[in-house]
Formats: C-alpha cells, sequence, structure tokens
C-alpha cells in the first residue's frame, strides 16, 4: 500500500492529486506544522532523515521529493499515462518543467517567504530598522523582478499549448501547480498573468483534483 506522508499545506497536496489521476488506492498520514515556526514536526524524521514532506512509502521504498516521487509512480503505476511518449518534443518540455518547477521557479518566492519573515518578525527595537531596509532592498532588487521574470516567461510557454508539456494535461502540470498557487496567494501572480490564471481555474476544478483536497484536508493554497 503506499502511504501518502502528509503535511499540511504543503507540496504533499500534488501528491495526492497525482495518485487520484492514477486511481491508485493509498493511505495518507497527517503531520501538522509547528504553529510558531511552521517546520514540519519532528517526527518526519522518522520517516526520512530530512523530515521533509512529501515522502511516500510503498512496500520497502522511501521516496521523498516531489519530482522524484512523481517519476517513481509513474514509472511503477502509470502505464504510459500523464507522460508524453519517450522520445517525443513533448517529452522534453514535459521532462524540463518536472524539475524546472523546483530547480528555478520556486526558489525566488522561497526567498520571498523568508524576506517577508525577516520583516515582520518580532526583534530588537534598534535592529528592526536595518533589518527592514535589508530585506526590502533584497526584494525589490533581486526577488520580485525574479518572481516576475518566472511568471512571465510560464504565460508565454502557456500561449504555445495549453499544458505546460503541451496539448495534453499531465505530470508536468501536477508539479508547476504549486509554484503558481504559492504565486498565486503571496507571490504577486494576478490579472496580469491571464493564461497562468486560467491554468490554476482549470485545475482547480479537475475532479482529481477536488477529490485529494477532500482527502488532505486544509489547504490554503487552493481558491
Amino acid at each position: 500500500m503506499i502511504v501518502v506522508h502528509h503535511l499540511n499545506n504543503s507540496r504533499s497536496q500534488r501528491i495526492l492529486w497525482l495518485l487520484e489521476e492514477l486511481g491508485l488506492e493509498y493511505e495518507i498520514r497527517k503531520y501538522q506544522r509547528d504553529p510558531k515556526t511552521m517546520l514540519a514536526p519532528l517526527e518526519l524524521r522518522a520517516i526520512h532523515p530530512l523530515g521533509k514532506s512529501p515522502v511516500i512509502t510503498d512496500g520497502d521504498a522511501t521516496v521523498a521529493e516531489s519530482g522524484a516521487i512523481i517519476e517513481y509512480l509513474l514509472e511503477r503505476y502509470g502505464n504510459g499515462r500523464l507522460a508524453p511518449a519517450a522520445g517525443t518534443p513533448d517529452k522534453l518540455r514535459y521532462t524540463y518543467f518536472l524539475h524546472y518547477a523546483e530547480g528555478s521557479a520556486m526558489t525566488p518566492l522561497l526567498l520571498k517567504l523568508v524576506f517577508d519573515k525577516v520583516e515582520t518578525s518580532p526583534m530588537p527595537f534598534f535592529v528592526k530598522p536595518i533589518a527592514r531596509a535589508i530585506a526590502q532592498k533584497v526584494k525589490g532588487s533581486y526577488v520580485s523582478p525574479q518572481i516576475k521574470l518566472h511568471l512571465d516567461y510560464m504565460e508565454a510557454q502557456l500561449g504555445k499549448a495549453q499544458w505546460f508539456a503541451g496539448d495534453d494535461f499531465s505530470a508536468a502540470d501536477i508539479q508547476v501547480s504549486f509554484v503558481l498557487e504559492a504565486a498565486s496567494a503571496r507571490g504577486g501572480l494576478g490579472d496580469n498573468h491571464p493564461k497562468l490564471i486560467a491554468f490554476l481555474d482549470h485545475i482547480h476544478a479537475r475532479p482529481a483534483y477536488v477529490r485529494a483536497l477532500e482527502r488532505g484536508g486544509k489547504y490554503d493554497f487552493a481558491k
């Protein structure tokens, strides 16, 4: 039995969605973030030494990292579904976006989260103006321009086809989904990127996505 070690409000939601798209049976073991630090609980380290989510167990196999989990599940259970045929241009695009989502696009959004925390976290009064000034400088000169660069790039890519890997929905769209949901919630994605907004509307309406939300519980990035 596939077991998803599921952290609330995390990337593991898209693994639940993938499993629903594939129609596979699975079990969920839920973990809650620390309300103060928002970090994953230490119990996850019993599953994987880094103590992060998503992680799945499947018999004797333990697989971490969203991209690796997606590749594992499709190779073992996909039967050709949710991935383009090998050797095609769409397969190359699929592989690219499967890795681009976390390797490039997510980085500036994580930096924004960190520097937003720097601006708002309690600290000695004489340090706060300096910390805020540094955070605002970094966000203004690097983080925000990088977020815009990636959103503009993804908007243009959806101008070439309905989905990120071509005309058919694939697991690459599942992988990219969290990036765009995070950008919509806290990264400036709005009406100036209509194709990305339409993409989110389309995936949120998919029955498998809805079923994954029902099973996974509260997920603040879905609207």
